[in-house]
């Protein structure tokens, strides 16, 4: 089988419409941090922003994932990448996650341990679609099926997801807010 690697720079090309977008936001950022916080600090601001900005697309950009018959390495855009080798990878699947955004499909690994690691580059949104998504998932799971016993592949347990929606904070703030409110009356 031939090694499989998958790159970021292939994915994920910022275009102008996205540009133009930091470019705005960071335009209404500068006017209303100049109003508050004068030249320097709206300078600073804006530099900063910028920098967390372009951190961010380069680390998007650099991301990788390679599949081959040492397991599949992982490179989150510094370095050399991490190998996770066949013995450790449990199972291999697909997250789907939905938001306002739509919906992300991201190819993921299990180890023995339980952690889970999403796989760089090998994703399919509506923001970066991928016609051969599920092509190259299936050649990850075919590498993986060859490399491993098949008593060594087990399906991890289902988790609760963790995650903290805008709607429950919310929720959550207001209830405190109002128990505070209360007793503070008092």
């Amino acid at each position: 089988m031939n090694e499989l690697c998958f790159r970021g720079r292939d994915r994920y090309r910022p275009s102008w419409p996205h540009f133009a977008a930091l470019g705005l936001g960071l335009v209404v950022e500068g006017a209303l941090a100049f109003s508050r916080l004068g030249v320097v600090g709206s300078c600073s601001l804006l530099g900063g922003t910028a920098l967390l900005a372009g951190l961010g697309i380069a680390l998007g950009l650099r991301s990788w994932t390679s599949v081959g018959p040492a397991g599949i390495t992982i490179c989150r855009g510094l370095g050399r990448g991490r190998v996770h080798p066949w013995r450790e990878i449990r199972w291999i699947d697909v997250r789907e996650t939905k938001s306002q955004y739509g919906t992300v499909l991201a190819a993921r690994i299990t180890l023995a341990d339980g952690r889970r690691r999403s796989l760089p580059a090998l994703q399919h949104s509506t923001r970066y679609p991928d016609p051969d998504f599920q092509v190259d998932f299936q050649r990850v799971l075919n590498w993986w099926e060859t490399s491993t016993d098949a008593a060594a592949r087990s399906r991890p347990p289902e988790r609760a997801r963790k995650q903290a929606t805008p709607q429950t904070i919310g929720l959550v703030l207001g209830v405190l807010i109002t128990v505070i409110v209360v007793l503070g009356v008092r």
